[in-house]
């Protein structure tokens, strides 16, 4: 791919993720234990909702066909969108989301400082902005890891479920594919080899924090950077496109 296409496809992917999982997040209001908790939960969604509208602006501008960020959410079909399988999961209870977080956020804050010093001048620019949130994101989901793991007998046993369960989910986001592979010879884009290292360093302290155990031998899903996604992705899809494909052209 030229340049400009490598920027675009690789924009895109980066909007996916915050686009789904900001969509996942804005699904827990009125769905989570305490007030306090609402209001901070809408908040992280829309700082996922206004990266994603950034990294879609820039994929337009490198792409060149004219489409808007509008274009990009709510104008593709399933196979188009290159979001890891992890972001689509449901929410579940209050544990299941915590431990998504955790395992995403401490792998997105990562990339989103290689981010800030790869040679397109355009992503490191958002990626700058986005990470100021994702430091905060990290801190507070891995707060409420360590409150649960770390809590009763109960949310222990239901939070450890979680870990184990999405573990399987964590593998897609250290194999690089040729989008990965052309973003770090061309533009000096993020290494994930040496991001699992540090990742796997950062999240098996949060775990030992909170009193539970890292999975081990796992089979590792994958697919979703290719455009293969799991049986929840498309529910979601529909839910969130609803309005503009009933309506094409509506605006706010």
């Amino acid at each position: 791919m030229s340049g400009k296409a490598v920027l675009a496809a690789y924009a895109t992917r980066l909007g996916d993720n915050a686009l789904v999982l900001g969509q996942r997040m804005i699904e827990l209001v009125a769905a989570s234990p305490e007030l306090e908790e609402e209001l901070a939960n809408a908040n992280f969604s829309l700082d996922y909702l206004g990266q994603a509208r950034m990294f879609y602006t820039y994929a337009g501008e490198c792409e060149g066909a004219g489409r808007t960020e509008d274009d990009f959410a709510f104008l593709r079909p399933e196979h188009e969108f290159r979001n890891l399988l992890l972001v689509e999961q449901p929410n579940g209870h209050f544990g299941d989301s915590t431990v998504r977080a955790v395992l995403f956020e401490s792998w997105y804050v990562l990339l989103l400082d290689a981010l800030t010093r790869c040679a397109a001048p355009g992503i490191a620019a958002i990626a700058a902005r986005a990470i100021k949130e994702v430091r905060y994101h990290v801190r507070h989901s891995s707060q409420w890891l360590v409150r649960l793991g770390d809590g009763t007998e109960e949310s222990h046993a239901r939070v450890q479920a979680s870990l184990d369960n999405l573990w399987r989910y964590t593998g897609e986001m250290f194999v690089a594919d040729e989008l990965d592979t052309e973003m770090l010879d061309a533009f000096d884009g993020p290494d994930l080899s040496a991001i699992e290292v540090q990742w796997r360093q950062n999240v098996a302290a949060i775990v030992a924090k909170a009193t539970l155990a890292l999975p081990a031998g796992q089979w590792m899903a994958s697919g979703g950077k290719q455009g293969r996604h799991t049986e929840h992705f498309g529910f979601l899809l529909a839910e969130m496109q609803y309005l503009q494909r009933a309506y094409p052209g509506a605006e706010w």
